[in-house]
């Protein structure tokens, strides 16, 4: 259980004017969900057992015949493949208590997070209370606060070193994996300036799981094929590495898309905390879709294009989200919403013109005359 600290300000969205609406887009939603859950409540068990199963014969594949190098590497490969489609189809879900009925059951599959290196304890901090409560919010969405290597947001502290962040963080995005399991878990334990502290303390069990299973998944990929298979130290760490490279880009293209982009703000709460709009359209403006759908996002990429809708009903299930999102268009067009969907390639581009603008701090007495 999370405890929850001493009382902090909180950024205090508008009360909504546009309940009305919202509470429409809400039943809407239920019925269809309703009218949905005959046809596709059997998809979420068989990928519930598939998708493990894949991760895990690969794994044994590399054991087993890890003596041919391609075969080695291969799994590897796709085990760093198979870590984010676990994350988006099924940890994703189960955190929200979305993937099954029961909540003991979403609670247990969780872990899979664990065994896969990430600790599910403290992302659930991050991504529940923080990321879908405060989207693109600075010192408290905990998705852009990030290493001190990058500036996402225009009002972070200035380093020298960001005027060349657009040039040498692509190049570090491969590591993004490595940071996350072994350094930003540890420092968001440690480190109680983290924003993750601003809502809940961390038990000491959760800091015995954390090292637990660091060192249960560092010892199924690294140390047991050097002992199976008789291979290298650095043969082994170079599959590792390339099981989280594989992974890390699969994840920034999914992270990256529906907020880090100039088409987002990323707005400061006023000297009351107070934030310039409610909840519901705070949402839709600093959230966008990504127009590519298809049977594979669909299936294997958990709808991860459909991200407006999943931040307006986070515990919906992302097999709903393509009928859902045909729905919030409508209403959108009908009450003139905020709502906003751009190809991938359009905010792959746009989040690389944010590093660039976000490279220096803003000038504010430089004026085009």
């Amino acid at each position: 259980m999370e405890k929850i600290v001493k009382p902090v300000t909180r950024p205090i969205f508008q009360k909504d004017p546009s309940i009305e609406i919202f509470n429409q887009i809400k039943k809407q939603a239920r019925q269809i969900i309703s009218e949905l859950e005959p046809k596709r409540k059997k998809v979420l068990p068989i990928k519930a057992i598939l998708f493990p199963l894949l991760y895990f014969s690969a794994y044994a594949s590399a054991l087993i015949w890890g003596q041919h190098k391609a075969i080695f590497y291969g799994s590897y490969f796709f085990m760093g493949i198979m870590l984010m489609i676990i994350f988006l189809n099924l940890i994703h879900d189960a955190v929200h208590s979305s993937l099954f009925k029961n909540k003991l059951l979403n609670k247990l599959y969780v872990y899979f997070f664990d065994l896969m290196g990430a600790n599910s304890f403290v992302w659930k901090i991050r991504h529940t209370r923080l990321h879908h409560n405060y989207p693109n919010i600075p010192g408290w969405d905990s998705d852009i606060d990030q290493s001190p290597l990058a500036r996402v947001f225009p009002h972070g502290p200035f380093s020298k070193i960001h005027k060349y962040q657009h040039i040498y963080l692509p190049l570090l995005y491969p590591f993004y994996l490595v940071n996350w399991l072994l350094v930003r878990d540890f420092k968001d334990y440690f480190n109680k300036n983290r924003v993750v502290w601003k809502v809940a303390d961390i038990p000491r069990s959760e800091f015995v799981k954390l090292f637990l299973f660091k060192a249960l998944f560092l010892f199924y990929t690294i140390v047991i094929p050097v002992l199976v298979l008789h291979i290298g130290w650095m043969q082994a760490i170079a599959a590792f590495l390339l099981m989280v490279f594989t992974g890390s880009i699969f994840s920034l293209i999914v992270l990256l898309s529906p907020h880090a982009n100039t088409d987002n703000d990323f707005p400061l709460p006023d000297s009351n905390n107070h934030i310039g709009t409610s909840w519901f359209i705070h949402q839709i403006s600093h959230t966008n879709d990504v127009r590519h759908d298809n049977w594979f996002t669909r299936f294997f990429m958990g709808s991860f294009n459909y991200h407006v809708i999943h931040h307006l009903f986070p515990s919906e299930s992302h097999i709903y989200y393509p009928e859902l999102t045909a729905m919030l268009k409508k209403e959108a067009k009908k009450y003139r919403l905020p709502y906003r969907s751009y190809s991938l390639v359009h905010t792959l581009k746009t989040h690389y013109q944010l590093l660039k603008k976000n490279r220096m701090p803003e000038n504010i007495f430089e004026e085009t005359m």
